[in-house]
């Protein structure tokens, strides 16, 4: 391997394991639990900032760390959870969501890797709604189904209480995004 690719892989693996940790810490803040299981949290910010960020494959890769952590045991979920437990409730669909939402993410930014300026704030915020948002419900609609036994009506129904907080986290999303190109112009969101 040649010092430049050593010092890419390098890079890569620590964006990977960086956003896992920004997941991690995001679950400190405090979650507001809601009746069917399913709690309001701010990890979800950090599903749409690794996709948008690191790409579709290191986004996905930095999840899927994360949830390795979990599934071992790791208190990182919000509130301190963890364990093999969270997988088999009614946050399954979601957690498992974030693997795609973030891949999803990180495709939709690719896709549009040579906006600027407004047009990045509005790539960032439609690849957050796409990814962070569609992909993820998509998935936690059929975890409630699945797990809580609800019908695709009252699964579809149970998410408009997320629709506005997902919807604020995306602008913070593609606020940050933006801040990151435009602070750091070697950064670029077209590489994964």
């Amino acid at each position: 391997m040649t010092p430049a690719a050593s010092m890419t892989s390098t890079r890569s693996l620590s964006y990977i394991a960086l956003f896992a940790a920004v997941i991690a810490v995001f679950g400190l803040i405090p979650k507001i639990d809601m009746p069917f299981g399913v709690p309001i949290t701010l990890q979800s910010l950090g599903v749409m900032l690794a996709g948008c960020l690191l790409g579709p494959r290191r986004g996905f890769l930095s999840l899927l760390l994360f949830l390795t952590a979990v599934a071992l045991g790791l208190p990182l979920l919000s509130s301190g959870r963890g364990g093999l437990a969270v997988f088999a409730g009614p946050t399954a669909g979601f957690l498992l969501g974030w693997l795609l939402g973030a891949g999803v993410c990180g495709w939709c930014m690719r896709r549009m890797a040579q906006a600027r300026g407004k047009a990045l704030l509005a790539a960032a915020f439609a690849s957050s709604v796409i990814g962070g948002i569609l992909v993820v419900y998509l998935f936690g609609i059929a975890g409630l189904m699945l797990i809580a036994h609800l019908h695709f009506a009252q699964a579809g129904l149970a998410m408009l209480v997320f629709i506005p907080g997902d919807l604020i986290k995306c602008a913070i999303c593609a606020v940050l995004v933006h801040s990151v190109v435009r602070g750091m112009p070697s950064w670029r969101l077209d590489r994964d």
